[in-house]
Formats: C-alpha cells, structure tokens, sequence
C-alpha cells in the first residue's frame, strides 16, 4: 500500500512513517523539510502543502490508498502572534490537498489531524467533551483547525473524497518540543546536569487527558481502516492530570531533588482549564485503546532530554 505523509518531518509525522513502513506500507513524506533522521526506506519530498504543482506531480508519480494529513503550524501560542501565515498553512493547505486530490481523479482515504482545540472551553458536566459539542476555540490555531475539520467533510458530501477528522487530544512523547510535558522534562533534566536551581512552571491546575504519541499513531492508522468517510472522532488518552500530577511523575524518575516555582509569564490566558475528550466513538468502531501509562512516557521523555543535554 501507498502512504502518502504530509507534514513527515514533524513531531507525529516520524512517530507516524515508522509505523506505517513496519506495516509493510510504501511511504512518501513530504514537508517543508527533510527529518533530520530519516526512517530507513523511507521516501522524502520537499514540498510545501500550498504549492498546487508541485503536489499534484507527486500524487500523480506516488497515487497513494491513503494520505495523511498532518502538515500544519501547529502552536496556538504562535498562532496569536501569527494568526494570518497560520490560516495560510492550516486552512489553505487543506483546501489545496483536497483540490489536488479532485483533480487526480483518485479515491485515495484522507485522515485529516484536526485538534481538541477546536472545542475551545467545556463546561464540567459536558466533560469529557463528545464530538458532537459547540465549536468554541480560543484562539487562531483552533479556529484553523475548526475549518481543517469542515473541508474535510465538505470534500466528502460535495466531491465523494473519502475522509476521516481525527480530532487529537494533548500527546506527547520522546521528541516532543513545546508542549507542558516536554517543557517540565526538559527543565528536570537541566536540573540534574546542573543548569537550573529549580524547576520553573506556569499554571499548575490545569488538566489534560494525555495520550503517548506511539499510541496516537496507531490510533490515525485504525482511523484509516476502520473510520466512515465523512465522519469524525476523538482520539486521546482517557485519564486526566493536572500540571501538579505531571510534575509528581517527574519526580519519581528525577535523579535529584528539586523545587517548583511559579512564573507569571508562563501562564497563557488563552488555555483551557482542562481537556478530555470522550473517545468512545472511536474506540466502538476501532477497538483503539491507550496502552502506554503517563509515567512510561514521563520516563522516556526524560531519558531523550538527558541524551540530548548531554
């Protein structure tokens, strides 16, 4: 089978390309640049999302059974400074893929990530949040994915294109950059090697629902063989953490101790105070469950950050 993988060299894209090449897939990455280590077999493309003739070439040279669509800007906290070039990306990017896709005359399954930022703030007793809530997002990135999402099926009713929206919950896992779990490991690992004095945090009551992104990638792949074109689930982990719980699991694993203190510009006015999706749908037609505990990939992370410090 034929895998075609934008965004590849991305945080999901390589967690993704490993999965689909041991599967036995033919894969092609493309993305604005190359991973700085390529899966062996793999096949890479420089090709930005918006640029019509370069990706109508591939696809005619590649026609690939499935596309996944990961290529994005994808920080809401650079999405406010940079809400014009992440429209851009996120939702002329989409549009572009799909239209690209028209006019092959090919059928290929598209699994398109869309974000559990597109729900924006859920009230408590609407917790965890189903896929069939308001749409209330935030800020730029959410509002990008919102319309990720509705191309999508748009594509599918108007043009038969079939489709899956997978709206992902907080993953992360070794590699991450940016996120809360990559941050609060990448400090504790700086703390053992000496740079810090302490372990400098934002807010500590917000609460995630995080998924390991090597559970996430199966997720996207049973999507593809198991999801109804057209239609739309929420795939992330099942149990809840607040920042508090995290920094806890850290320092179970840390080889030294540390103190915690707060930092008023880490705290974003823009985050929801907890997100959980309920991912039963998914699970129903999937069987897709998360079998990675936090603390395997607390562990993980910290191990990279320490390789990398070191």
């Amino acid at each position: 089978m034929n895998v075609l993988i934008t965004g590849a060299a991305g945080f999901i894209g390589r967690f993704l390309t490993k999965y689909c090449m041991e599967a036995g897939c033919s894969v092609l990455g493309i993305g604005i640049s190359a991973p700085a280590n390529a899966w062996h077999g793999t096949s890479y493309e420089l090709c930005d999302i918006r640029d019509s003739a370069r990706l109508s070439k591939l696809l005619w040279t590649f026609r690939p059974q499935r596309i996944f669509h990961l290529a994005a800007q994808s920080y809401p906290t650079v999405s406010v400074q940079q809400p014009q070039g992440t429209m851009d990306i996120n939702v002329g990017g989409t549009v572009n893929l799909f239209e690209c896709v028209r006019a092959s005359g090919m059928s290929p399954m598209v699994v398109v990530a869309c974000s559990s930022a597109e729900y924006g703030p859920v009230a408590a007793q609407d917790l965890p949040v189903k896929e069939t809530h308001a749409l209330r997002p935030l800020h730029p990135y959410g509002v990008s994915k919102v319309a990720q999402d509705l191309l999508a099926a748009q594509y599918f009713a108007s043009y038969q294109i079939p489709s899956v929206r997978i709206r992902i919950f907080n993953t992360t896992g070794p590699g991450k950059l940016g996120d809360m779990c990559s941050d609060l490991t990448r400090r504790t690992a700086e703390i053992e090697h000496g740079h810090r004095d302490s372990l400098i945090v934002g807010n500590l009551t917000n609460r995630r629902a995080i998924v390991d992104v090597r559970d996430l990638v199966r997720g996207l792949w049973l999507s593809a063989e198991h999801g109804s074109p057209g239609d739309v689930y929420n795939v992330g982990g099942e149990q809840i953490y607040s920042v508090q719980d995290v920094i806890e699991l850290i320092r179970s694993h840390a080889t030294v101790r540390f103190t915690v203190n707060q930092d008023p510009a880490l705290m974003r006015p823009c985050d929801e105070a907890t997100i959980a999706g309920d991912i039963s749908k998914f699970r129903s037609c999937s069987g897709w469950k998360p079998e990675i505990d936090l603390a395997t990939t607390v562990q993980d992370m910290l191990d990279w950050w320490r390789n990398r410090i070191s």
